[in-house]
């Protein structure tokens, strides 16, 4: 989360707070699979150098403040939210008016030229809905155009949205593949031919390793929360807390998730972000929106677990949400698998009762949706 925009030019006529100062936490979350490439064993994406991130994210709108590491992942706090990097998955998740679909395409190039890799195994780029939609820019100002230009890449995407539309919901974009890599449209031929120069001389060797291998267990825990409670958010401001270390320890997230490496920052005067990762490449990260008017706070997590009730429940606690949305994406492997009957059972968490929950299959995953209000609103 960065310090927020002022909108005093944009609404002359209106005397609210809320329109001469607002920033949209709501994030745009892009996670990208890279294709294992058998005749390239040793394809990393953190062969990317840093230069040629700080150029990529030049294009999102957002930069690069902070970086910690280990064996399996990079993780970076931007100006807007985190990038991790490991060594065929990518994740960018960017909040305010960013831009993360403009940096598609030179990915894509980085991905053949520098980290070797020239298919995408899956795709998914999700966000909730906005709060001002009006001041997005191309090609984020509604779904649908976010949509139409990820299908002029894929063949194969399918769209949905989850939640009730007039209210809070939640956007999803992913790949259905039915078996193999996603083929990459001819929109840029000079791209096309990057990413198809080896595919047929891989084509049968890939079909024989993906007939032996079962994929590894992946899984993602998204708890999307707004209108928090003001005494909370008021640690993650200068005027409580001087330090992110301090913002942190005040309000328990260290907690969260014990055995995290914390790498975290406290924007000036408002904001905070951080990322949190372990030595078996998990990673946990936290963004947070803390004005009153647009309180807006995110907790995202690839642990795995069973049962992801009691990581709800301790986030919840923390923050104090008025509402707040859960998504649990889990393939076939993992532990995590069953999440929808778990969250199924979990109709009433303290103060907050379920009011929505969607369940969907797609080819490798399986996803929850639940939305919770405080009652008795």
């Amino acid at each position: 989360m960065a310090e927020s925009e002022d909108l005093s030019n944009s609404s002359s006529n209106s005397s609210s707070r809320e329109d001469m100062h607002f920033f949209e936490g709501v994030e745009k979350l892009l996670e990208i699979w890279f294709e294992p490439n058998p005749a390239n064993k040793n394809a990393d994406l953190r062969k990317i150098p840093r230069p040629m991130w700080d150029a990529l994210l030049k294009t999102v709108r957002c930069e690069i403040i902070s970086f910690t590491r280990n064996d399996q992942i990079d993780a970076y706090v931007l100006s807007e939210s985190s990038m991790f990097v490991s060594k065929r998955r990518w994740i960018l998740k960017t909040c305010g008016t960013t831009t993360p679909l403009q940096c598609f395409e030179p990915l894509l190039r980085l991905a053949s030229e520098i980290a070797g890799y020239t298919e995408i195994e899956d795709l998914f780029y999700s966000r909730k809905n906005y709060k001002r939609p009006e001041l997005q820019v191309s090609p984020h100002r509604g779904f649908d155009e976010e949509v139409a230009f990820l299908d002029s890449f894929f063949e194969d995407g399918r769209a949905y949205s989850l939640g009730a539309i007039n209210r809070d919901c939640w956007h999803l974009y992913t790949l259905s593949r039915g078996g193999g890599g996603s083929k990459i449209l001819k929109r840029n031929n000079h791209l096309h031919q990057l990413m198809e120069q080896h595919h047929s001389e891989q084509q049968h060797e890939a079909q024989l390793i993906e007939a032996a291998m079962q994929p590894d267990p992946d899984q993602t825990i998204e708890v999307l929360m707004t209108d928090l409670d003001p005494n909370v958010m008021a640690i993650f401001t200068k005027d409580v807390c001087t330090t992110a270390k301090e913002a942190t320890q005040k309000s328990g997230i260290h907690r969260l998730l014990p055995g995290m490496v914390i790498d975290d920052y406290l924007f000036d005067p408002c904001g905070y972000s951080m990322n949190g990762i372990s030595k078996n490449g998990c990673y946990m990260t936290i963004h947070i929106t803390p004005e009153r008017e647009f309180s807006y706070v995110s907790f995202e997590s690839n642990v795995a677990s069973s049962d992801y009730g009691e990581l709800i429940k301790r986030v919840i606690r923390t923050f104090q949400p008025g509402k707040f949305i859960v998504t649990v994406f889990a393939n076939k492997t993992s532990i995590a698998a069953n999440a929808n009957r778990e969250i199924e059972h979990l109709g009433t968490i303290d103060q907050w009762k379920r009011r929505d929950i969607q369940y969907s299959r797609f080819a490798s995953y399986d996803l929850t949706y639940a939305q919770y209000c405080k009652y008795p609103s």
